[in-house]
């Protein structure tokens, strides 16, 4: 719990902390919107990439022995963060804490898989799933109380002494637990993951900046990401040591669930990331009360989420997962009541709101995930589980950061063309972010008061059509599981088990692990 509480309190803080890293020098590093986006992909990316390797080699080696190694990689990346002097410095050192990361985070799952006894798991998951919660509550109010007194580099700092405390813990405390018989790495489908991702998501990107996503570039890159990611599900069946055994996939329980854990990450996400600027930027609120304002989200899921587990054996995995995707579509879609001047109380309770839909989702689904799967592979379900998670909030990130950065644009840039002596180049630079076009804004003067005033006009617009998107995809995500997730204990077609619903390939009664070996072997 140490170690995923540093894990997700570092996003959590990063994401307050954007408004000022946005700021030009010394305050910040005067990043772009583009250069933003990448801080948090380039960390996604190669957390992404590295999970299934990650998992691979904590079931094969240990995954206490992978645990502490990781969570000693993200401290050195962490120090090295806070003392970046540019944008891409920054960058750089976030990939290196997302290589540390991503072998902190199938650990947590799999070690917990291993600790606990089969009926004591969808409470065990459920109060991991809390620690999210209590990670996203810590995290903002953190980093807003750190910015107000310290550098923009001290939210990273602070991991320091969290993840000394918690290696020591974890090597008196963690038992440690491995795979008895151990697959071989799969490099090649590590690469082809990583380059895949990484074109795909820099071609969004790319067209977001450009305002065209016709352009060569563009088409070029994500129809390359998207070729080598078909090559890498055929290099996955084919290979008789895969990253990511495609096998998996054809229980539609399972398949459903990653799906699900996919699209609420995509769809709060690109939320997450933009209402900050929302608050900051439009409301004009500091970073810490930014953090406060957060907070309803983080305590419902700390409240809700380890009690999901009676939601689903009362009402099954189904009814439970997707009335938390319609709560979380039917807020997406409340935002388009958010204005210049709304009353901050609406945002509060649809935090909340969010929050309890979240609680009500990821646990079911994690279990779903975890207990489809012997308990020799908890590495390789935990891996599946966060790759997903991962790989949906990257996306969520570049494709809904993507369509605000448009619509900005496409609405401010006509106002940008009234301002005398601008040349293009400035014009386009202006036109990249709310912040570009306040900061030029500010330089003007009192004549650039009305300039200010548009530009949040024009961030509202372009909030409300990108929470569109949001609310959509959250409704596409409440009928994948709506049709393929199991239903109650002792629905007619035998779905249900307790706590999790989820009987189906691979689950037997017997929760040790010698049963589960001789499961697989059958």
């Amino acid at each position: 719990m140490f170690s995923l509480l540093i894990v997700v309190l570092d996003n959590s803080i990063l994401n307050v902390a954007m408004k000022t890293i946005a700021t030009p020098a010394p305050t910040g590093l005067g990043a772009t919107q583009s250069q933003l986006e990448w801080a948090i992909n380039s960390y996604t990316l190669v957390f992404a990439g590295l999970l299934f390797t990650s998992g691979l080699l904590g079931d094969r080696y240990g995954r206490k022995r992978v645990l502490l190694a990781g969570l000693a990689l993200f401290g050195v990346g962490s120090v090295l963060a806070g003392l970046s002097d540019s944008p891409a410095e920054l960058i750089a050192f976030r990939a290196l804490m997302g290589f540390g990361g991503a072998f902190v985070m199938p650990a947590t799952l799999a070690i917990l898989m291993n600790v606990f006894d089969r009926d004591e798991q969808p409470r065990a998951i459920g109060i991991w799933a809390a620690g999210v919660g209590l990670a996203i509550a810590i995290g903002p109010i953190t980093g807003g109380v750190l910015l107000e007194h310290f550098w923009w580099g001290s939210v990273f700092m602070v991991n320091v002494p969290i993840v000394i405390t918690a290696l020591i813990a974890m090597a008196l405390l963690v038992p440690e637990s491995k795979d008895p018989a151990p697959g071989r790495p799969d490099p090649l489908g590590v690469l082809l993951s990583v380059v895949g991702l990484v074109l795909l998501v820099y071609g969004i990107i790319k067209g977001g900046q450009l305002a065209d996503f016709t352009d060569p570039e563009v088409l070029l890159t994500v129809g390359g990401g998207i070729a080598v990611l078909a090559g890498f599900v055929l290099h996955e069946k084919r290979s008789d040591h895969p990253a990511l055994d495609i096998g998996h996939f054809r229980d539609p329980a399972f398949s459903a669930a990653v799906a699900a854990v996919a699209l609420v990450f995509f769809a709060l996400m690109g939320v997450t990331f933009f209402m900050v600027f929302y608050t900051q930027s439009v409301r004009g609120y500091t970073p810490f009360q930014t953090g406060l304002l957060l907070l309803p989200l983080a305590v419902a899921q700390l409240v809700f989420a380890p009690r999901a587990r009676l939601a689903v054996e009362r009402f099954g995995a189904r009814a439970t997962c997707t009335g938390g995707m319609l709560v979380i579509a039917a807020t997406m879609a409340s935002f388009l009541l958010l204005d210049t001047g709304t009353p901050i109380w609406i945002l509060e309770v649809l935090f909340f709101l969010q929050g309890a839909g979240m609680a009500h989702i990821m646990p079911p689904v994690t279990v779903t995930i975890m207990q489809s799967l012997p308990r020799r592979k908890a590495g390789s379900g935990s891996a599946v589980n966060n790759i997903f998670r991962q790989v949906g909030g990257a996306l969520g990130v570049a494709v809904l950061g993507s369509l605000l950065s448009t619509a900005y644009r496409g609405r401010i840039e006509d106002e940008l063309a009234r301002v005398p002596g601008l040349s293009e180049g400035a014009r386009h630079a202006a036109g990249e972010s709310i912040e570009a076009t306040r900061a030029l804004a500010e330089r003007m003067g009192p004549a650039g008061r009305a300039l200010a005033e548009r530009a949040d006009e024009a961030f509202v617009h372009a909030m409300h059509v990108t929470v569109v998107g949001s609310a959509a995809v959250a409704l596409l995500g409440a009928a994948v599981v709506a049709l393929f997730l199991p239903g109650r204990r002792g629905a007619p077609d035998g779905e249900g088990v307790k706590g999790a619903g989820v009987p189906g390939p691979g689950r037997g009664r017997d929760s040790s692990p010698e049963a589960a070996e001789a499961e697989a072997e059958r």
